[in-house]
């Protein structure tokens, strides 16, 4: 951590986004503890707060899109032979696969939240051939998302931003349940409500 820290005071936003782009890719990086001390530098004043959302967004979003085309690219054999490298264990792998067939797009959103499995569904996009535009919708709004979020939390929690890594790794897969019943919960609830159209027909 010390030395992601150093790095992001020396070269700032710049290192925000190539220490995200290679976190969400794979490397084995404490990504919310790094964006909710981002937050905490935001709340010291010593970086923009904008500019601290937007350099981690860009990041984020350029890691999980070189991800997609990876996958697209060189298919499933390339992450089952090189994912255990980056700390993605084929146990890993085979699971958020059968999540990924489906809740498909509402993982790609909330994934992010999940250490291991934000690092496996840009590539299953890509080896399941989805749609760039659908893709970029579901992953770049899941990724602003969070982002803001952590930071947000570092700001707003000040000297104590460090209480989310104690906290949030503990319970986030608790976190991604509930996430995941909600999203779910609001797709059926407007799948299942009559459109305006057959309203205005009766």
């Amino acid at each position: 951590m010390e030395l992601f820290e150093f790095l992001i005071m020396k070269y700032g936003y710049i290192a925000i986004v190539l220490i995200l782009m290679g976190g969400i890719v794979g490397l084995p990086i404490p990504d919310e503890v790094l964006l909710t001390l981002i937050g905490y530098y935001t709340y010291l004043g010593k970086m923009s707060y904008f500019l601290a959302i937007l350099s981690a967004f860009i990041g984020s979003a350029i890691g999980i899109t070189i991800s997609y085309f990876l996958g697209a690219k060189l298919g499933l054999p390339f992450l089952m032979k090189y994912g255990p490298r980056f700390h993605i264990s084929h146990k890993k792998i085979e699971y958020t696969q059968q999540l990924f067939h489906k809740y498909g797009p509402v993982l790609l959103f909330i994934g992010y939240f999940i250490p291991g499995i934000r690092h496996i569904t840009g590539y299953l996009s890509g080896i399941s051939k989805y749609r760039l535009v659908k893709f970029a919708l579901f992953a770049y709004t899941g990724a602003f998302t969070w982002v803001f979020i952590f930071i947000a939390l570092g700001h707003e929690l000040g000297n104590k931003w460090f209480i989310v890594e104690k906290y949030f790794l503990k319970f986030s897969i608790y976190l991604f349940i509930i996430l995941l019943l909600v999203v779910l919960f609001l797709i059926i609830r407007y799948k299942t409500q009559p459109s305006s159209k057959n309203i205005e027909k009766k």
